[in-house]
């Protein structure tokens, strides 16, 4: 509205309010067709059901009467079971329909009638069945019940038969009636639907230059803010690596030339000590050229998954003792299951536990336990890191596994920032799921499930990709 004046302002809101009346006039109109074609449908189910329940009776009682004529006349003991079966199912269907025409105070009155001669029929009848166990030869009674209870009959069919025509007559009333106000409300909500259409077409075009101009704006800006964001990353990226890169090197530099200046005085335990910084600077150059490679091939989609059978149980040990060597932390193994076996890619697997080995170590006051722990199932294989050191502050851990992203509590240990981005790249490449789980000051535990069987190249895929590191 910045780029609007005063009139076309004005005349916008006048636009937007017409434009709110005629969608809620049409609105109101479709819920009224909504709650008549309800109220029809229900009416109809009733009269059908009323419709269903009168001819349901009459049939009842048409089937009393053949089983009391087979009970009388062939003394056939299963027609008198058929006969009081129909005779009590005669009740339950008149208190049915006494339910329904208590909502219809003008057809009541021809329920009663009903009512009164179904029950007197039935009085009848079992007249008739009392009479035959009392004296099966009186022929003439049974006669004269007979010739009554067929009278009744005749009654029976008259009263249904125009409570029935009643009833699909105002069925038809009430559906035609129903169609015509639907109609009519269909043609009124056309023309609405057409006029706001109209609304719609001039609000657009009257703001169509404005909000072109303002997207061209917006897609300006954004494009600067994408170059800015892709400088600062290269830019810290590069500080990022010139700094870990310069602090082993140097160490290398500074350890090869106390070893060529002092290399005939010097012991021998001093000699490895220097050799083994030189070896442990190398590992450390190392690991960050293998992360920093793996996520830029990860993000240009290069990343390959390649599985082939591993003992894990084996990989585990070895992986644990090369940390071991190498630190004065204490590392526990353990084994849960009874599938040390599975099809996942070495090369992989080996970034995902070194890297969280490294963490659990770096993180950890010197001399503390870490547990690494495999747990296999037919179909999962679950790797656990657990150490008891400084924590992860809930409010870093949704931004964790981005690279370069370090937790608030982490200034006095050096780090990249890449360690739990290549894990959470290596682990969704194999279809896999990460969890952490950690506490500032209680230590970190990190799952990682995988697939125990990745049989192909085609089953491993990148589900997250974003844009190139360089």
């Amino acid at each position: 509205m910045t780029f609007l004046n005063s009139s076309e302002r004005n005349w916008l809101v006048a636009g937007f309010g017409l434009l709110l009346v005629i969608l809620c006039i049409s609105s109101l109109i479709s819920y009224q067709n909504v709650n008549q074609l309800v109220e029809s449908s229900h009416k109809s189910q009733q009269t059908y059901e009323v419709i269903k329940n009168l001819d349901e009776v009459f049939a009842e009682i048409t089937s009393a009467e053949s089983a009391r004529r087979g009970y009388i006349y062939l003394g056939n003991r299963s027609e008198f079971n058929r006969y009081k079966s129909a005779i009590d199912r005669i009740p339950v269907k008149l208190s049915q329909l006494h339910q329904q025409f208590l909502l219809e105070p003008k057809e009541f009155s021809s329920y009663q009638e009903l009512q009164k001669i179904v029950l007197q029929r039935v009085e009848l009848l079992n007249e008739s069945i009392a009479l035959y166990d009392i004296n099966q030869t009186a022929l003439m009674q049974q006669s004269i019940l007979t010739s009554r209870s067929i009278a009744l009959r005749e009654r029976i069919h008259t009263v249904i038969s125009q409570l029935s025509q009643q009833k699909q007559t105002e069925l038809k009333q009430s559906i035609e009636q129903s169609k015509q106000s639907i109609q009519t409300r269909k043609v009124i909500e056309v023309w609405m639907m057409i006029a706001g259409f109209m609304a719609i077409f001039i609000c657009f075009a009257a703001l169509y230059s404005q909000v072109t101009q303002r997207h061209q704006a917006e897609y300006l800006k954004q494009k600067l803010m994408q170059q800015k964001e892709i400088s600062d990353l290269k830019t810290h990226f590069f500080s990022m690596v010139s700094h870990e890169f310069r602090t082993p090197l140097s160490v290398v530099l500074g350890s090869v030339q106390l070893l060529i200046k002092g290399n005939s005085d010097w012991s021998e335990a001093r000699r490895l000590k220097n050799l083994d910084r030189i070896q442990s600077a190398a590992k450390s150059m190392q690991q960050l050229f293998i992360d920093v490679l793996t996520l830029t091939r990860a993000d240009a989609g290069k990343l390959e998954c390649n599985p082939e059978t591993i003992d894990l149980e084996a990989f585990c040990l070895n992986l644990v003792e090369d940390f071991e060597i190498s630190t004065n932390h204490v590392i526990h193994f353990q084994t849960q299951g009874k599938y040390t076996h599975a099809n996942l890619d070495e090369r992989l697997l080996y970034s995902i536990l070194s890297n969280l080995l490294a963490n659990a170590i770096k993180y950890s006051e010197p001399g503390s336990s870490v547990l690494l722990l495999l747990n296999g199932t037919s179909d999962r294989i679950r790797f656990q890191v657990k150490d008891q050191g400084i924590g992860i502050p809930l409010e870093d851990q949704p931004r964790i596994c981005e690279p370069f992203y370090r937790g608030q509590n982490l200034n006095y240990a050096a780090g990249t920032g890449l360690g739990l981005a290549v894990v959470k790249k290596c682990v969704e490449l194999q279809q896999g799921v990460m969890t952490i789980e950690s506490e500032k000051g209680q230590g970190t535990t990190v799952t990682i499930e995988l697939a125990r069987h990745l049989l192909t190249k085609d089953n491993c895929s990148i589900s997250i990709h974003q844009n190139a590191i360089l």
